[in-house]
């Protein structure tokens, strides 16, 4: 994709906003809210989760019932469409994660019935621990590779890091054998020779095992087992409570009622503790005709939202971004003056939101509140060279609707008029937009950049060949920083002073609420802009980015399981998991990454997604992702 979003605020008068903040907060919202309960309730809910999606068309069923209740009454009708847009993707993001960590959970617990003790594994396949290594040797010589040739390979520290990674790529192959193996075959011998396998790594294991390692090691598999399944057993979204009447209906029961069990009383104190959103949902326009732009006596860009009258907004925004809404007001300018020949299809601007900004104060919320508009622009329409490639792969789309269309015979009126839509369309798209000339980028498709997250290194690159596997070049963070490596330090020890400060405060009940430095999202933009420069340099294809969803999984299981070992006392525990998190969390990885997405799409540079190793060095898990990466496509 080569949309990115761009914003700005909204001007208006304090009426305007009053009827605005009024229509989302009082009508919208609610709406919202009730359609996510409905859905929760619905009787097709648990069959729905289990499939991980559930049906869309319910929700909007559910909505148009609604609209003749009076608490939903008076809206646009673009605000409906709106409400049902927001249930719908609220729900696939729930649908879709509860199915991953279900997922996650079934894996989890097949590995821990695996996982067995040496004395354990003895004791199921009625042999000895040295008959269950010999059993273990055979299997493995069954998906050893083969050796290509028999020259000895040269000594170096590029030669062995280049083994290093390709033992790591044979272990993951290697895996997967054994596991496919143990679920086709009974034998009990050679499943426990499969297990003892896995747990040392696809190795043999001569010395004898650590029983506290172990112990440790399972404890860490069982606290991601509970995890998973306390994140199984989350309530279904809730929706804003802007009236505060959950929270204090949650208080009096707290403070009345005695829990039935420590689950019940730790909900209640979740609920309580967690700050809500004091802003209503936000109104999508998924359509870019919905908006009208235009200019005020003053010569500033305004824009009017169908559904909300003659209401007018003036457009408040960054020069870096003025060019955008800009080109909004021509290319409209541009299809009223030609009488609509043109095709809003390829206007630069597709879709817009609006949406309120907590602010800070005392008064009417929409005084105090700022009102933001979101818009999604297509990085391609802002070029002649861009728009011609949007233009004919939205006409072929169209043609090939014709084709199939009048391939069914003779059409009846109905069919007729479609065809004869479809082909004013078809003028319309072959009418292009005035646009200014640049050459789009063109990179080779073999030539990937990967770039690995770690907790102690921000971001490492490695340009790799697909075709042959060999790494171009690396870059580390100190090289992709430079001269600014410098702040990478300066930016720890912010973080560092505001826990301390935030800390100082939660003791003696001060206000701790400080935020993070704008520093982080400097340096995030500065990494993303050398990553992009760097693949252009190299003419990549595409940049490889981590799929960072179980990251955090594995390090808060690694903190407790360490933390267990410490000391038996929760308090001890609590108190260590808690500074060696403050020293390993130190960085927004998932701004890091959508920093690297938005300068790759204005370059036109595509990213891809792979799973990132989690035993290798960071030059070595850069080169793994683009090498998963490559190997996917072929797939």
């Amino acid at each position: 994709m080569s949309q990115i979003t761009i914003q700005c605020r909204l001007g208006a008068s304090e009426s305007t906003r009053q009827q605005l903040w009024q229509l989302m907060a009082e009508k919208n919202t609610p709406l919202i809210n009730e359609l996510l309960i409905q859905i929760g309730r619905h009787p097709e809910f648990e069959t729905w989760q289990q499939k991980g999606k559930h049906s869309t068309g319910i929700v909007k069923e559910l909505c148009e019932s609604l609209k003749s209740d009076s608490r939903f009454m008076g809206q646009p009708a673009r605000f409906y469409t709106s409400a049902t847009a927001s249930v719908n993707y609220i729900y696939k993001s729930w649908f879709a994660l509860m199915k991953r960590y279900q997922s996650q959970l079934d894996g989890k617990l097949r590995w821990l019935e695996m996982l067995n003790s040496d004395t354990e594994l003895v004791a199921q396949s009625g042999v000895s621990l040295d008959t269950l290594r010999t059993k273990s040797a055979e299997i493995l010589a069954q998906f050893a590779p083969q050796e290509t040739n028999g020259n000895t390979p040269t000594k170096g520290k590029k030669s062995r890091k280049r083994k290093k990674s390709q033992n790591l790529d044979s272990e993951i192959n290697l895996s997967k054998h054994l596991f496919d193996t143990y679920d086709h075959t009974e034998d009990h011998i050679t499943r426990c020779a499969i297990s003892y396998l896995l747990k040392n790594g696809c190795r043999i294991n001569n010395k004898g095992e650590n029983p506290e390692k172990f112990a440790q090691r399972r404890r860490k598999l069982e606290i991601q087992i509970q995890r998973l399944t306390e994140k199984l057993a989350a309530r279904i979204p809730q929706g804003r409570d802007l009236t505060d009447t959950q929270w204090i209906e949650t208080l009096i029961t707290a403070t009345q009622t005695v829990p039935e069990d420590e689950a019940e009383a730790k909900l209640w104190q979740n609920y309580l503790l967690r700050k809500s959103s004091q802003v209503p949902f936000p109104v999508a326009y998924e359509t870019n005709e919905d908006m009208i732009w235009l200019k005020n006596q003053a010569g500033r860009i305004c824009v009017k939202f169908n559904g909300l009258g003659e209401h007018t907004f003036q457009i408040y925004c960054d020069s870096r971004q003025l060019h955008w809404f800009q080109r909004f007001l021509e290319d409209q300018e541009t299809k009223r003056s030609s009488k609509n020949q043109h095709s809003s299809a390829l206007f630069t601007l597709r879709s817009g939101r609006i949406a309120w900004q907590e602010g800070e104060g005392k008064g009417e919320p929409w005084n105090v509140n700022h009102l933001i508009l979101y818009c999604s622009v297509d990085t391609r329409l802002w070029t002649q060279e861009g728009t011609n490639l949007v233009r004919s792969e939205k006409a072929e789309e169209i043609a090939k609707i014709i084709t199939q269309t009048q391939a069914k015979g003779e059409l009846n009126d109905q069919q007729q008029a479609h065809i004869k839509r479809k082909n004013s369309s078809l003028a319309r798209i072959n009418n292009p937009f005035p646009r200014p000339s640049k050459l789009l980028y063109q990179g080779q498709s073999h030539i990937l950049v990967g770039v690995s997250l770690g907790l102690e290194d921000p971001a490492t690159i490695a340009i790799v060949d697909g075709t042959t596997g060999k790494v171009v070049t690396y870059r580390n963070i100190k090289q992709l920083l430079g001269d600014n490596y410098k702040l990478l330090n300066r930016q720890r020890q912010q973080k560092h002073l505001l826990s301390h400060q935030r800390h100082i405060n939660q003791r003696i009940a001060a206000p701790n609420n400080f935020g993070d430095s704008e520093l982080g999202k400097y340096i995030d933009r500065l990494l993303a802009k050398e990553i992009i420069a760097i693949a252009q340099i190299y003419k990549a294809g595409s940049i490889v980015l981590p799929k960072l969803g179980d990251m955090r999984e594995q390090v808060q299981s690694e903190i407790q399981a360490k933390a267990e070992q410490k000391s038996d006392l929760v308090e001890v525990q609590q108190k260590y998991a808690k500074q060696y998190r403050t020293s390993v969390h130190k960085w927004s990885y998932g701004r890091l990454i959508a920093n690297i997405q938005s300068q790759a799409k204005k370059a036109g540079i595509a990213t891809e997604e792979a799973k990132q190793p989690i035993r290798a060095s960071p030059l070595e898990k850069a080169k793994a992702l683009a090498i998963n990466a490559y190997q996917s496509r072929k797939a």
